[in-house]
């Protein structure tokens, strides 16, 4: 007699969402608030190791909203500030965020990812959310009735199918949706890898500057050097497609090694350090979705887009778009009439942050503009307006605009009274972003 094939397990939700980092553990609980039946399946079992350590003030009240702000004030290593390291220059610049143009968000955290992302996770589940660690979303079927299908399969080997009015992708770099669709591309405008690794008795700054974020810039791209609770510091090289391709038979530790000693100042901080986590490396690390959202799903965070971490923008943005899809699911649910404002703003807040980060990002290795970073002036209150940037206040009231077009029109007339400088700058990046096809790059 055959063995009958066991039939998958089949459940409703209102909303599905696909990952269990911080833009699906940030819309998961607020729509639950809401009323919604809200699945989050997540292919990973926390805690588990994720880079992306530094958080930005613009986080902090978010973390009161979900309820979380203590158990993330427990495991943080406090940042009152980011120091930029130039080797073009002969002093360090400090951007200390209360100096921003809003006073009341003076700090933000370092976490290790596994003990933050857990917090998130756990708090979704406390809220009623119905939560699925080792469980890999397969396929997805959007329906003609605008339900969608989405099947899994459990680490044991069940699958599982569930049925939702929305489906939310928040599936990180694993780009679940976009993938799908084939969306997703390579953003034209930058290209970098990057290869990280953990360390203990990394030298600190010393008082209130021991956890602020330092980042170096070396001749092949940059470093972070992000200090954490328990003597762990997050040391990792951002670098161009070109010097990746050098690497050669080197093993990752010994490449990120060599990348240190060519920046002396982070070598120096770096001497009596040892290695706490195997070095590893991610590539073709920036790209970008043709669109954000559908009829019936969303795509959030990194799921969507991803530039470089240079302003340490990932996790603030991932929330931030849990946030503002909350929003607009709850809206095309309980009005489906609405749904096309509704979509369309949210359309406009996602394009929003990765656009305002990404003018400073694509420029920041340019000479010009990395003058005006290490020597800073507040006239027309443009340093101000740059530090409310760089600690992520770019989607609420805080009046910076007026303020950072001005730093943009000095900048390029900047450009313009140094032309052979600019054109020099152009080119070089030119150099670095361009396409260098490595198989090794493939499988990072």
């Amino acid at each position: 007699m055959e063995q009958q094939t066991q039939q998958p397990e089949r459940s409703q939700c209102d909303v599905l969402v696909i990952g269990g980092g911080p833009a699906g553990t940030t819309v998961a609980p607020l729509l639950a608030e809401k009323g919604y039946k809200v699945v989050i399946l997540e292919k990973a079992h926390h805690p588990r190791f994720h880079i992306g350590e530094s958080l930005l003030p613009a986080n902090l009240p978010l973390f009161e909203q979900l309820g979380v702000a203590d158990e993330i004030r427990a495991i943080g290593m406090e940042k009152r500030g980011a120091e930029f390291v130039s080797p073009c220059h002969d002093t360090p610049q400090v951007f200390n965020f209360a100096e921003a143009w809003d006073k009341s968000m003076p700090y933000a955290y370092q976490v290790r990812r596994a003990e933050f992302d857990t917090i998130l996770i756990r708090n979704a589940a406390n809220k009623g959310v119905e939560v699925h660690e080792g469980c890999r979303a397969r396929t997805v079927d959007f329906q003609d009735d605008d339900s969608v299908v989405v099947s899994a399969v459990h680490d044991d080997g069940r699958e599982q199918v569930w049925q939702a009015r929305f489906v939310v992708d928040a599936s990180g770099r694993d780009t679940f949706l976009a993938n799908r669709f084939q969306i997703k591309h390579r953003n034209p405008k930058h290209n970098s890898s990057a290869v990280y690794g953990h360390f203990s008795q990394a030298r600190r700054h010393p008082g209130s500057e021991a956890g602020n974020i330092t980042i170096y810039w070396f001749e092949h791209g940059w470093f972070w050097f992000i200090p954490m609770v328990n003597d762990v510091t997050s040391v990792g090289m951002v670098t161009w497609p070109y010097y990746m391709k050098t690497r050669g038979e080197r093993s990752l530790e010994q490449f990120l090694r060599d990348g240190i000693a060519m920046c002396p100042p982070l070598a120096e901080r770096l001497k009596d350090s040892t290695l706490v986590h195997e070095v590893e490396a991610t590539g073709n690390f920036s790209y970008v979705s043709e669109r954000n959202h559908g009829r019936n799903y969303l795509l959030l965070g990194d799921a969507y887009a991803f530039i470089d971490p240079v302003f340490s923008s990932g996790v603030w943005l991932a929330m931030n778009s849990g946030v503002i899809g909350a929003e607009a699911i709850d809206a095309c649910l309980k009005n489906p009439a609405a749904a096309p404002a509704a979509l369309k703003r949210f359309d406009r807040l996602m394009k929003h942050g990765p656009k305002e980060f990404s003018w400073f990002i694509y420029r920041v290795t340019n000479p010009i503009m990395r003058d005006f970073f290490m020597h800073p002036k507040n006239v027309f209150r443009v340093k101000e307006a740059l530090l409310s940037v760089l600690a992520g206040d770019v989607f609420g009231k805080t009046p910076i605009w007026r303020s950072i077009w001005i730093f943009k029109a000095i900048y390029y007339g900047a450009n313009l009274f140094q032309p052979k400088r600019a054109f020099l700058g152009w080119k070089r990046r030119r150099f670095n972003i361009r396409r260098v096809e490595d198989p090794a790059m493939n499988t990072l």
